[in-house]
């Protein structure tokens, strides 16, 4: 007789709302340094805040997708706990900066961003890169990264039943992009250069008004599996394949459990299970806008979203500052 596999229960649903009270105080005291052209200091002052809202939380939370490890503390480290010692066990991927850079220049798509899974579900890998490939739901398993960027344009393209000259295509702007670039050029399709943001960009091949069709290259592995538990909500799909920098961050690989250098990541591998995924912008963007202050407070719009039912919230919240003091 076969054994039933036990299923973790789905997480409280008001902890979604929770998450958004996280990403709220990390871009609130992100937005102080907007355009000051400080990365480090709006950096710190998200993390900060982001740490002391989280601990206020009825979990037993650990970071598995940070900002570097423990030396590296201040940082939202990976294997910190946070939490207030009780309630459910769960996994915590954070970016309390996506776009240090667009901050500290005043550009827009920076947020503030957590994925909360139960125990388990989560990618746990280290700091590092990762070549990645996203879509939306109209492509869903047309994506293989074991195939060149023209087959993937190709099937996707088929997969949405336009032609590859119909494609949009989000890169980030590096040099380590230029035969990519190069080559998606080559078949017809078009290219949305961005500075930062692919967390963002990910998400926008889920949003048929944001006219982006397919997210490619290689950018930060935490974003990657922050990526996938948005997409997780929304429908979308994503591979990713991690990329090693230096032969300190494999043996720290092979330390959190990672045997298969090559091996290519599924969406459901990335993340797992019940995801939630709450973001707030810090500045202007394709999905949110950033702060805004005003005499005595702020106004803050943020997204919020569940895999277990598809409900994607947009919640826009006034801050009073005396009633209420931030973490600034």
């Amino acid at each position: 007789m076969k054994k039933r596999l036990l299923q973790k229960p789905p997480m409280d649903r008001n902890l979604a709302l929770e998450c958004v009270r996280v990403t709220e105080a990390a871009a609130l005291s992100a937005a102080r340094w907007v355009g000051k052209g400080d990365n480090d200091a709006a950096d710190q002052a998200a993390v900060n805040a982001m740490r002391t809202t989280l601990n206020s939380l009825h979990i037993r939370g650990r970071v598995v997708i940070g900002e570097g490890e423990r030396d590296e503390a201040p940082m939202l480290y990976i294997g910190e706990e946070v939490g207030d010692g009780g309630g459910p066990q769960v996994d915590i991927a954070v970016d309390p900066l996506e776009g240090t850079t667009i901050t500290a220049q005043g550009g827009v798509n920076a947020l503030a961003v957590i994925g909360i899974a139960n125990k388990g579900e989560f990618l746990n890998a280290p700091d590092t890169y990762m070549e990645k490939i996203a879509v939306g739901p109209d492509a869903k398993g047309a994506i293989d990264l074991t195939k060149s960027p023209t087959e993937n344009l190709k099937n996707i393209a088929k997969a949405k039943g336009v032609a590859i000259e119909n494609l949009t295509v989000i890169i980030l702007e590096r040099d380590r992009h230029k035969e990519l670039i190069a080559e998606v050029r080559g078949s017809g399709a078009r290219i949305r250069l961005i500075q930062d943001g692919d967390i963002s960009a990910a998400l926008a091949t889920c949003f048929p008004d944001r006219g982006v069709d397919v997210l490619m290259g290689t950018g930060g592995a935490p974003e990657g599996v922050l990526a996938a538990a948005a997409l997780r909500c929304v429908g979308g799909d994503i591979q990713g394949r991690l990329v090693f920098r230096n032969e300190k961050e494999k043996e720290r690989a092979q330390e959190m459990g990672i045997r298969e250098f090559q091996k290519i990541y599924r969406i459901h591998e990335l993340a797992g299970g019940d995801v939630m995924f709450a973001a707030t912008g810090v500045t202007n963007g394709d999905f949110l806008q950033g702060v805004r202050f005003f005499p005595g407070g702020a106004e803050t719009h943020s997204m919020v979203m569940r895999s277990q039912t598809g409900t994607v919230r947009y919640l826009k919240a006034t801050h009073n500052f005396d009633v209420k003091r931030p973490t600034f």
